[in-house]
């Protein structure tokens, strides 16, 4: 199993990862041992996950999200399909 996940920092900012165990990967960023994101903006909290066979989906997935912008992210937490839809209109 491989998770791919959105955390909310203290600043209001989102940080998107991947992992492959999400209850050390979560103890990690809430204790300063996560990226350099999270460890400079403490406490982090878990908004949203989606679950994954495989790492290398869960990876793939993490970078498309990496590249949305904040509106796009936060439909997508909230479960708004239809703002998603409209955010991802070309």
């Amino acid at each position: 199993m491989a998770y791919m996940y959105i955390l909310k920092c203290s600043d209001n900012s989102y940080y998107t990862g991947s992992t492959k165990d999400m209850q050390k990967r979560l103890w990690q960023h809430e204790n300063g041992q996560g990226s350099n994101h999270t460890k400079r903006r403490l406490p982090v909290k878990l908004l949203y996950v989606e679950n994954y066979e495989r790492i290398d989906e869960a990876f793939t997935r993490e970078k498309q999200i990496q590249g949305w912008s904040r509106k796009k992210k936060e439909a997508l937490i909230n479960g708004d399909i239809e703002s998603l839809r409209s955010l991802s209109a070309p």
